[in-house]
Order: structure tokens, then sequence, then C-alpha cells
């Protein structure tokens, strides 16, 4: 049997690795994932994705404020009071469930951004299928085998995982915490991912100490192997490093007593960030949001399952940006909820919700864009148990905007990542000193702005084709975003507007089209003094 089909059928590399009792993944090096830690050595960015397992009911979470007497029809058994939804700053519309008044602070000082309606065409409804979309970016009637991480690995790395890690990159390129490795590195022959074994708890790796062991000549024995098997593993001296680097700073971690498991496997993250590892990428869960019966208490429905979970996600996100602050690296740090579906519009007589589509995805950090993208969902007057959420955003422009704008990577990276185009949303301020100022585009899709040079103001001709939104932006040449100038659904046909640039200081600027269809395009304009 050939080495690659032994390690297509034995799953790859395998190893165990514990940190602080949770499970860890570092996965294993992918030329995308090579790029990425390159450009966080550069500007020294990560995302964390908090992955929220089973499926959140979204419209008990982000709250359409402007449609809840529809609400009132559909979910009476479990719907919030109107009284108790949280208000957020600069919106009439939208709120948010009475257990996320941490995430609501962040919200109204400018650290979080929502993303409404995300889901695909034709969803599917199981979990497993839908998860597995999710990770191989597939549309509802592809059967990718792949990750869309790890296709990239057979094409540049034939003699995976021999070899890993190297004097390149000593650090994990991707840390996962809480659950065995994910498909999303799931090469053509290989899984392209690493497990990696005997450390039992994160204090061990920086104590040097193992579990204890009986206190019997066996029990001798496998405390000795213990403490060989910590030894030799690949990258227990780097994050043994990275850990003794740093020291947990908030004072906002919920304690132990609270059972806060994403709020452990965050404070993790923040010490390895602080520490120094090169690692751009992390991944946490939280779960099980499969609330199909007592979502609620049914005396009082601001509690019960879902609001304990979502209270928890509220308060360890809270606590782990307080900590990156304290630690001076807020700005370096962007994280991202992610769910395999949303829930229905109507409820179950269970006092719970079945599998829906779309649902909102929530982004924090300091240099995220902050409000709201999107509108709230239109509802039915009267929901049957058919009626499902309408798709405003694909997920894969959630992903597409994450590399193109917080990774900064190249539109030919993109193309090959993501195998199809997305258009770029406006929720990543974009990474210093790595975008693309090149025109590109067809003069017909995008104008270029007349007068230009511009003193005061400008007019833009574009064309739009009638469905979905068309985003217009406005970049500085270090690829910073300067403003969003108009974003949402024209009619078919050309269509103009004009750019107040008064407030912008004199230099070259990029502005550049986006449309749900994939059309992009980019002008320069020089503003005078």
């Amino acid at each position: 049997m050939k080495r690659r089909e032994f390690l297509r059928l034995g799953g790859g590399a395998s190893l165990a690795f514990m940190i602080n009792g949770l499970p860890i993944s570092a996965f294993a090096d992918t030329p995308l994932l090579r790029l990425l830690a390159k450009q966080t050595a550069a500007n020294g960015r990560v995302l964390v994705l908090i992955q929220l397992i089973g499926g959140n009911d979204g419209l008990n979470t982000i709250i359409p404020l402007d449609r809840y007497s529809e609400l009132t029809n559909a979910r009476s058994n479990i719907l919030i009071p109107q009284s108790k939804v949280l208000k957020l700053n600069g919106s009439i519309t939208t709120g948010f469930n009475p257990a996320m008044t941490a995430v609501q602070d962040m919200y109204n000082n400018g650290l979080m951004s929502i993303t409404q309606g995300v889901s695909y065409p034709n969803p599917n409804f199981s979990h497993f299928r839908a998860t597995d979309i999710w990770n191989s970016g597939a549309s509802a009637n592809q059967y990718l085998n792949t990750g869309w991480l790890g296709r990239f690995l057979d094409q540049e790395y034939a003699n995976f995982p021999v070899g890993y890690p190297n004097s390149n990159m000593p650090d994990p390129l991707a840390i996962q915490i809480g659950t065995s490795i994910s498909p999303v590195l799931q090469g053509p022959s290989v899984s392209m991912g690493t497990v990696i074994s005997g450390i039992s708890s994160f204090y061990n790796i920086v104590n040097g100490t193992v579990d204890p062991a009986p206190a019997t000549p066996a029990g001798h024995e496998l405390t000795f192997i213990r403490y060989i098997s910590q030894q030799t593993q690949a990258y227990t001296t780097v994050i043994s490093n990275a850990a003794n680097k740093s020291t947990t700073l908030s004072s906002k971690y919920p304690p132990s007593s609270a059972r806060n498991n994403l709020a452990d496997q965050l404070k993790i993250v923040a010490r390895l960030i602080s520490g120094g590892l090169q690692t751009p990428v992390y991944v946490v869960n939280i779960g099980s949001f499969d609330t199909h019966s007592q979502q609620v208490d049914p005396t009082d429905h601001t509690v019960g399952t879902q609001a304990t979970l979502l209270g928890q996600l509220s308060d360890a996100v809270s606590a782990f940006y307080d900590d990156l602050k304290l630690m001076g690296i807020d700005h370096r740090v962007a994280s991202m909820t992610f769910s395999e579906f949303g829930r229905r519009i109507l409820s179950n007589a269970s006092g719970g919700t079945d599998h829906g589509t779309s649902e909102p995805v929530m982004v924090f950090g300091k240099d995220v864009i902050p409000g709201i993208i999107g509108t709230s969902p239109v509802l039915p007057t009267n929901a049957s148990v058919n009626d499902n959420l309408p798709m405003q955003y694909d997920y894969r422009s959630i992903y597409a905007s994450a590399l193109s704008d917080w990774f900064g990577v190249s539109s030919t990276v993109l193309s090959n990542v993501m195998m199809a185009p997305y258009p770029i949303l406006p929720i990543f301020q974009k990474a210093v000193g790595v975008t693309e100022t090149n025109e590109q585009g067809s003069t017909e899709l995008l104008g270029q702005c007349y007068p230009n040079p511009v003193r005061g103001g400008t007019t833009i001709n574009f064309s739009a084709s009638g469905t979905g939104e068309t985003i217009i932006q406005l970049f500085d040449m270090n690829g910073r975003l300067v403003r969003t100038i108009v974003q949402q659904e024209f009619s078919r046909g050309q269509h103009q507007i004009t750019l107040d640039c008064s407030g912008l200081a004199p230099g070259n600027y990029v502005y550049r089209l986006s449309t749900t269809q994939g059309e992009n395009a980019a002008r320069k304009m020089l503003v005078l003094d």
C-alpha cells in the first residue's frame, strides 16, 4: 500500500493533545495558512472562529423590533418581551436578547458588526450535511471531499505530513480548541491536520508537570512516560514558551463555578496570542443550540437553555476582548460566530424551534466596521410551519470578506480558495499595506468619477443588474476602508451618485464596487486641497 493511500485511509497523522483539559487540534501547513501566517507576522492579525453548535435561533438573538407584531403571532410561547429587549445605539429596529448585556456594551462601543440573513441557496436542514457545507464552502448540491483550506495541499505539499513543523513556521498555523480536527483541512488524498498528543492540560505544558499517577511501580513508569511524551511533542516547546510569556489580565472572566467552557477556551487563546505565537487562526465552540424544546422557561422567556448559552457567549467574548485590551493587542484580533443553520420563524408546541435557514453572523473586534449589514428579516403576518427566513447574504461572502479585508489575501488567492466570486461586505477594516490598489473591471460596470482630481465633490456612474445589493466603498492607498459610499439594491440599468469629499485628506484613493452576483470593479481618484 502506498504511503498516501495509507494516510488517506488512516485519516492522516493524528495525536491527542490537551490544554487545560480541552482537546487542541494544531492544523498543519497549507499554502493559504502559510500566507496567513506571513500576514500575521506582517500586521499581527488573528481571526478567532466561534462555532455555535446545533443551529442558533437568530430571531431570539438579534431581535427585529420592527417585526415585533409578526413575531408575536409566530412565537408567543417563546417570545422575548419587548420591554426586555436590549437597545442598541443608533438602531430603533434591532435589539439583543436580554442575556447579552456584555455584548450589548461591545456593540454600543463600536466593537461589533452584525450581518443579517446569512445562508446559501436551498439550504440543508441536516446538522451533519449543513456543517459539512459550511466547512467545505460548498453549495447545497455540491458534495466536496475537501475543506476549503485543504484543497491547496495536494498541489504544493505532496509529501505531507513529513517535515512539519519546520524552520519556516515553527508555530501551529491554526489551533482548534474543544473538538476533533475540522474537515475544513481535508485534502484530496489525506487529512491535512495534525492533532498533537500526550499533554493533559495547559498548565502541565507551562509548569512542566504531568497528571498525577498512582504511587505504585506502574504509576512511576506512567509518570515517566507522560514526561517523555510531553517533551517529544513537536509544538510543546513553542506553546510553552508563548504561555510563559503571558498571563491573563482581565477580571471579567467568569469564575470556574460558572462552568463557562467558551470563556476557558478564549482565555487560552488570549494567552497564546499575547505570548507571541504567529498562529493566525483559532477555532473555539459552544453548544448545543439545538433547541427543539424548552428553549425558554415557560414562565419567563428571558431565561432558559438558549439564554444560558447566549449569556455564556456574551460574557466570554466580552472578557476575551477586555483581556486583549489590557494586553495591548485588541486591535490585532477579530472573532466571528457561525452555526450550521438558523431556526424556523414559527415556534413549536414544545416551547422550542425547529431547523431553519438564515441566521445573523456576529463579528467582534476593535478594527471591525461597527453596525448592522442588511435589514430586519421579512416575516409573514401569520407564519406557517414551512415558513423560513429569507437569505440576504451568502455565507461565503463572510469568508471572502475575512480573507480579503482582514488577512489581505490577493484576488487570485481569494478566487482559488472560494472557487467562485463572492461580494466583499463592509465588515473588516482593510489590512494595511496588503491590499490591491490597481484599477480593474469594466468602465460600464463602474465609471471614472468626474471631476477627477476632486475638490469638494465628484460624481460616480455605475450599472446594476437589478438583483441583489450593490456596494461601493472608498479606500485609501494603504487599503484602509474610509467609508461605505452606498449599499443597497438598485433597479437594472445605469445609475449615478455624488460623493462628498470635503472631509477627506488630500491624496490618492480607490473606490471599489462589488455586487451579490460577484461582479467587482475599482477606480482611482485624487483628492486635492
